[in-house]
């Protein structure tokens, strides 16, 4: 059997280590896990109860156009529905995008450190991956701009980013916007959206008005706390929108996703609960880190990421060891660990266990 080139030279995604694997393999009774980006409040209790309702349809398929959830959303972002495209996550709709426009010999534009899905997909298809390193952690829109020539087709930009959690902010992504060639897509990933409180950020819907090459994705894994359901969505122009359409699977949201998306996309205080909640865990982990002497990238998601300022391999398995779940080993960041914010007790938990790892690093160092 021969599979095709692009394929046989990819990784395979690696999650974070899940709980009960830790459990057994350590033999720990109580774990943490600050490894995913998910939302440690939960979700909507409205959403649960949709989940429970929806029991009693499971033997019947879904919507495949997910109808009233996209008529929710597209109210709540006033766009009109035919803007939007659901998926199984928004990892589905970056597939999407990457099936729908990619040809080999294309090039795509990207960070060097950000969700590493962008490439993965691009490179299935046999589209050329170009790197653009970050800059302090942060997206280089003038030196990837710098990059976009006749073959470009995509330009993806995280914002915030995945892993660094640092944002590109109004004035830098209006210019960079008004200089890209209208041929290339702009794929802006706003998975962390709900997060932000900072005012440079932008309103990414504006964006749709004026740019018919704009797309954004979001998520209701993260500040929703849906992960388990996989169901996310693309926003942009309703031809280009059309066009990824053709490429999507039917039935590819589940009636529970659908259902448990609609309760929580209009239980907008409880986004706002986990918004707040979440601002104070990253001020209390911000703390602690300079308390620690040890720098961070400025986080605007539900993750911090830090210079633990040892092997990240070796942090992480000191963390393990006590319980605690995180995510190492980046590419470019050698000595970065990206922690996601937990409760005030699982944030207690892991700065305790943190101290344990560096002063037992410096004891044997």
């Amino acid at each position: 059997m021969q599979p095709k080139n692009s394929i046989v030279h990819l990784p395979v995604y690696q999650p974070g280590k899940p709980l009960e694997e830790v459990k057994r393999e350590l033999g720990l009774t109580e774990v943490v896990k600050l490894a995913s980006n998910e939302n440690p409040f939960g979700c909507s209790e409205a959403a649960k109860a949709a989940i429970v309702a929806e029991v009693a349809n499971a033997s019947i398929y879904p919507d495949s156009f997910s109808t009233a959830l996209t008529e929710a959303v597209a109210d709540y972002l006033n766009v009109d529905r035919k803007q939007i495209i659901f998926g199984a996550g928004s990892d589905e709709v970056i597939l999407m995008l990457a099936r729908a426009f990619f040809v080999p010999g294309d090039e795509t534009i990207m960070a060097d450190e950000t969700f590493p899905q962008y490439k993965h997909n691009a490179e299935i298809e046999g589209a050329v991956c170009v790197e653009v390193p970050l800059k302090e952690g942060k997206h280089d829109l003038p030196a990837m701009l710098a990059k976009v020539n006749e073959r470009t087709k995509i330009i993806w930009i995280c914002n915030p980013n995945n892993p660094t959690g640092t944002i590109v902010g109004k004035d830098e992504l209006d210019a960079f916007l008004s200089q890209v060639p209208d041929s290339v897509i702009v794929v802006l990933d706003e998975a962390y959206i709900e997060y932000v409180t900072d005012s440079s950020f932008p309103n990414s819907l504006d964006y749709l008005k004026t740019y018919k090459n704009v797309i954004l994705l979001r998520t209701f894994s993260k500040i929703y706390g849906l992960a388990s359901l996989r169901i996310g969505y693309g926003v942009g122009h309703a031809d280009v929108i059309g066009l990824v359409n053709q490429v999507r699977e039917p039935f590819n949201t589940t009636r529970f996703a659908q259902a448990a998306a609609l309760a929580a996309v209009r239980d907008t205080a409880f986004v706002e609960s986990c918004r707040d909640r979440n601002a104070d865990g990253l001020s209390y982990l911000t703390g602690e880190f300079e308390r620690l002497g040890l720098p961070y990238f400025e986080p605007h998601g539900n993750f911090v990421m830090f210079d633990a300022k040892l092997p990240s391999a070796q942090v992480f398995d000191g963390l393990l060891k006590r319980g605690i779940i995180s995510r190492a080993r980046w590419s470019h960041y050698p000595t970065y660990i990206r922690i996601t914010v937990g409760s005030r007790e699982q944030n207690e938990k892991f700065i305790a266990a943190l101290e344990q790892v560096l002063q037992e690093a410096a004891v044997h160092g």
